[in-house]
């Protein structure tokens, strides 16, 4: 289960990538750690059906029997809680250029990063987005958020010694994003599937951040 992935690529890069015409995030600096609850950009459709770059949270709502923390990667897209979700307003890409899973290591677990390529080229996640009003942290109370999570699937061959379970949707180029924010749903659906292995390698291991070496 990825809870740690980190973005150094500026604005321009990602509005090229998912081809995006409005820029709500400013400038974006490298952001080497974005964990659960942050802060971080996501690509979506505006209001006006304009492609948008914003800001948003790493969270979503967690099915409501279970009353458990935010939920910040989504597997099982068969169950009502997800399948309101999976229409085209409400899916969005999350831009990474790295993201974390944890070896089970004793005395403690150690971070494994995957990336592209070494210097750490942008992709996204595929992810979906929506509104929501409550608490996030007892300072803040309630107040309005604009919230995210990204999919999740089998793990590959590159991932799967470390975290065997799972790894995140990945997407590596604009027709693959074009599909994910505009196709029907069961076309959608079929890029959930694990990243061919020859397409991502181990960049980093033991650190808790990640970004290429002039920002690391």
């Amino acid at each position: 289960m990825c809870n740690l992935y980190s973005l150094t690529k500026g604005p321009q890069a990602i509005l090229d990538l998912t081809r995006t015409m409005r820029n709500g995030a400013g400038n974006l600096a490298p952001q080497t750690g974005i964990f659960p609850d942050y802060a971080a950009p996501i690509v979506r459709t505006g209001a006006d059906g304009v492609r948008e770059l914003v800001m948003a949270r790493w969270g979503m709502p967690c099915p409501p029997q279970y009353a458990g923390p935010p939920v910040t990667n989504i597997r099982n897209v068969k169950s009502p809680h997800w399948r309101r979700w999976l229409g085209v307003g409400s899916r969005c890409v999350v831009p990474a250029t790295s993201f974390c899973e944890y070896e089970d290591t004793k005395p403690r677990k150690t971070p494994i990063w995957f990336a592209l390529a070494e210097d750490r080229p942008l992709f996204v996640f595929a992810g979906v987005w929506t509104p929501w009003r409550g608490v996030r942290k007892k300072s803040e109370g309630e107040m309005d958020h604009e919230i995210f999570g990204f999919l999740t699937c089998e793990a590959n061959a590159v991932v799967r010694p470390i975290h065997e379970k799972a790894m995140p949707v990945i997407l590596t180029t604009p027709e693959e994003t074009e599909a994910w924010m505009t196709a029907p749903a069961e076309e959608a659906l079929t890029l959930q599937r694990p990243l061919p292995e020859e397409m991502l390698k181990i960049v980093a291991r033991g650190e808790r951040y990640d970004g290429p070496k002039e920002l690391a």
